[in-house]
């Protein structure tokens, strides 16, 4: 296999790695500068070039793309995908992983627990949004802040009043989250390659200091995660469309709270406190894909008019709940379920004695009409009322 990896600092801790565990293995390995690409966009089929020169064919490539040329990167990522050159992480998913904003919308929509968190512009709607996610402490956070620079934990209102009024001022937009006191300065880096964390580690902070990156001071020990710390960050890699990802998890009172999803993120930390070849097991996890590819079964699947492909959720309120498949009448609807999807378990093929659980995800082939018909009514939001506050009877 002849693989890429895209980086800018080719000395970096990260990238040595993965040139070692490809190199370990028998595949070609580069490290090409991300900014020496140029985007061909005049020949009939999508190409690049590098240093001056056209580009040589690749199986695959792995993207480190930095926080300042994400632009710049995810476009030359994208070429890459429109040559049919494969990479765990798309340029969407980079796009939107680095987005901190984006990224929390995109997995509120998917239940993925999360600090309460708000975004706001207006200087009148600050007050309102710090009492929305629980009131003072709150932490504020740059939009595209990393390793922990631009995020602050302001401890009263009008202290986070006046920090997101300055940081306005510069034109720089904040997020305005929940101080979770309970995680006590620590958090979870869980390394998710594929569909599996094959790494993990609890960060603390040093100190007085409530950030626990690594590059604050933050010490590392590895972890055992427990199978719902393994989901919620499974999932959340895969909702944001990254194969490899760092995902950091507080750990709340009544389970994980996912801050960020990471589409780059760094190995040495991890690796010295796993003591694992996580680098091997990216490595391993892209060869598998560039020999055995994923299908996209709705894009690749000719089909009649008609039919098509579905993913249907078990509600926990659903009639499905604690049927058989076969009880469920899929297949007497011209419905034929391919996997079913339950936490990180895939099972291809389920058969009719299957029980269904809630938040089981099948991944079906029919009728589209029947599925559509399967799926509940979009929810309307219910407005809240207002209580105002009683007034003294007149005597």
């Amino acid at each position: 296999m002849k693989i890429a990896v895209l980086s800018r600092a080719p000395q970096a801790y990260s990238t040595q790695r993965l040139r070692a565990a490809a190199l370990q293995r028998g595949h070609n390995v580069k490290v090409l500068n991300t900014l020496r690409f140029a985007i061909d966009l005049t020949a009939d089929e999508p190409d690049l070039h590098y240093r001056g020169r056209q580009l040589s064919d690749y199986d695959a490539i792995l993207p480190r793309i930095g926080n300042s040329i994400t632009y710049f990167g995810t476009a030359v990522v994208r070429q890459f995908e429109q040559m049919d050159v494969y990479t765990p992480n798309t340029a969407n998913g980079i796009s939107s992983a680095r987005d901190k904003l984006r990224a929390n919308q995109i997995l509120s929509r998917h239940n993925i627990a999360m600090p309460p968190t708000a975004f706001v512009r207006n200087r009148a709607d600050v007050r309102p949004a710090i009492e929305r996610v629980g009131g003072a402490p709150v932490v504020i956070k740059l939009l595209e802040g990393t390793q922990g620079i631009g995020v602050i934990l302001a401890p009263q209102v009008k202290v986070a009043e006046a920090i997101i009024e300055t940081l306005h001022s510069t034109k720089q937009n904040v997020l305005i989250q929940k101080f979770i006191s309970e995680s006590r300065g620590r958090d979870i880096r869980a390394l998710v390659v594929g569909d599996r964390v094959v790494a993990a580690m609890r960060r603390s902070a040093a100190g007085d200091e409530f950030r626990s990156n690594v590059h604050r001071g933050g010490s590392v020990e590895s972890v055992e995660l427990d199978p719902i710390y393994e989901r919620a960050a499974v999932r959340s890699a895969q909702i944001m469309g990254l194969r490899v990802a760092g995902v950091d998890m507080l750990e709340g009172e009544d389970g994980p709270l996912v801050m960020e999803v990471n589409s780059s993120p760094g190995l040495q930390g991890i690796e010295m406190a796993t003591n694992l070849d996580v680098a091997g097991a990216i490595i391993d996890y892209i060869a598998g894909q560039v020999a055995f590819p994923e299908i996209d079964v709705r894009q690749r699947l000719t089909v009649s008019t008609g039919y098509g492909v579905a993913e249907l959720l078990v509600h926990g309120a659903a009639d499905l709940v604690g049927k058989t498949l076969g009880e469920a009448g899929l297949w007497e609807r011209d419905i034929t379920v391919l996997t079913l999807h339950r936490g990180v378990s895939v099972i291809p093929n389920p058969r009719k004695h299957v029980v269904l659980e809630p938040e089981d995800r099948l991944f079906c082939f029919g009728k589209l009409e029947e599925m559509r018909s399967m799926i509940p009514e979009r929810r309307r939001r219910r407005a809240k009322v207002r209580r105002l506050p009683r007034q003294p009877l007149s005597e």
